[in-house]
C-alpha cells in the first residue's frame, strides 16, 4: 500500500472524497457540520484484485448486477496510524465492539453513512480520519437485531446482514442510528469465516 505526497491531484482527490462522503450522509445537517482537510488514496493491489475476483465469482455464480455493484461504506479512527494499518491489512474480523448484527469473529461491521461513524455524536472539536472503502455487498439478509451473547452467525447463501430498521432515523437516538446503519459483512469459504472479506476494499483516507 502505498500513500502519496502532497500533488495538485491532491485537491481534486480530496473534492472527489468529500463528494463520496456527502452524497452518503444520513442527516441533511451534516452538509455543513464538517470540514475535511486532506485526502489520500490508497493502492493496494492486492485488495482491488480480491474485489474484482470476489466480484466475478459471485457474478459466475449467477447473481444480478444490482448485487454486484460497487458502492461505498465508512470506518471512523481517531488516529492516522489505526486509519493507516486498515488500509495496509484490509478489514479484520474481530475488529468489532458491535455483535447486534452477527458474529464479530466471524465478520466485519461498517457504517452506510459518512456521518453516522461512531455510536456517540460527533462533537464541535472533535477530528478523526475516515476511512472510505468501496464495498460489494452482494446477497443482503435483513435480519432483527440481537442483544444475546449467542451471536447470529453468517446466513449461508448471503454475504451481508443489515437491521431491520423498526424505527424513523429523526426519532431514533445517535446510538441506535449507528447501530442500525451498519453493515455486517462476511466471507465464508470452506467451512470458514475469511479472516478479511474480499468485498470490502479500502479507497481512500480522508
Amino acid at each position: 500500500a502505498g500513500f502519496h505526497p502532497e500533488s495538485e491531484a491532491s485537491s481534486s482527490l480530496l473534492q472527489a472524497a468529500v463528494a463520496v462522503l456527502q452524497s452518503s450522509y444520513l442527516h441533511s445537517t451534516s452538509q455543513d457540520g464538517f470540514q475535511y482537510s486532506k485526502a489520500t488514496l490508497v493502492e493496494n493491489d492486492v485488495f482491488l484484485s480480491e474485489l474484482k475476483a470476489f466480484a466475478q465469482a459471485k457474478e459466475a455464480a449467477g447473481y444480478s448486477q444490482e448485487e454486484l455493484e460497487e458502492t461505498f461504506a465508512f470506518l471512523l479512527f481517531d488516529k492516522e496510524e489505526e486509519a493507516k494499518e486498515v488500509c495496509q491489512t484490509g478489514l479484520r474480523v474481530n475488529s468489532s465492539s458491535i455483535s447486534t448484527l452477527g458474529d464479530p469473529a466471524k465478520g466485519v461491521y461498517i457504517s452506510k453513512y459518512a456521518d453516522c461513524l461512531h455510536p456517540r455524536p460527533w462533537y464541535h472539536g472533535k477530528s478523526g480520519y475516515i476511512v472510505i472503502c468501496k464495498l460489494i455487498k452482494g446477497k443482503v439478509k435483513v435480519v432483527s437485531e440481537n442483544y444475546t451473547t449467542s451471536y447470529t452467525c453468517p446466513s449461508p447463501g448471503y454475504d451481508c446482514h443489515v437491521a431491520l430498521s423498526r424505527t424513523t432515523p429523526s426519532n431514533t437516538s445517535h446510538f441506535q442510528a449507528f447501530e442500525q446503519s451498519q453493515y455486517y459483512v462476511y466471507e465464508v469459504s470452506g467451512g470458514g469465516a475469511a479472516q478479511r472479506p474480499r468485498q470490502i476494499c479500502p479507497y481512500m483516507v480522508i
